[in-house]
């Protein structure tokens, strides 16, 4: 069983900074991929960033040069640091996982963590 706790979310003005951090816990070595999606009301949850085991990582375009995704030295942590922030990055921020245990993938959830940008 795989757990995610976010930590990290809070309000802060136009053009702050936020740091979230993806602590998870069971199958570690059996993670593949780590990501952060986010969702506002009524919205689909859409990607933010991801990286893999190689440290390549993925940004959707309107965060590339204001977020950087991370992992922690022991690889069991997932950061996004978050700068410049815009009214528009107000969203529930999620800490997603993909496993691969020779068979199968899996795909599992942080709870969420608000981030709200105040203009």
């Amino acid at each position: 069983q795989v757990q995610l706790l976010e930590s990290g979310g809070g309000t802060v003005e136009t053009g702050g900074s936020l740091r979230l951090s993806c602590a998870v816990s069971g199958l570690i070595d059996n993670i593949k991929y780590m990501a952060w999606y986010r969702q506002v009301p009524g919205k689909q949850r859409d990607l933010v960033a991801a990286i893999n085991n190689d440290d390549a990582t993925n940004y959707a375009d309107s965060e590339e040069g204001r977020f950087t995704i991370a992992r922690g030295s022991a690889r069991n942590t997932v950061s996004l640091q978050m700068n410049s922030l815009k009214p528009e990055d107000t969203a529930v921020y999620y800490c997603k996982v993909d496993t691969w245990d020779g068979s199968r993938w899996d795909a599992y959830w942080g709870q969420g963590t608000q981030v709200t940008v105040s203009s």
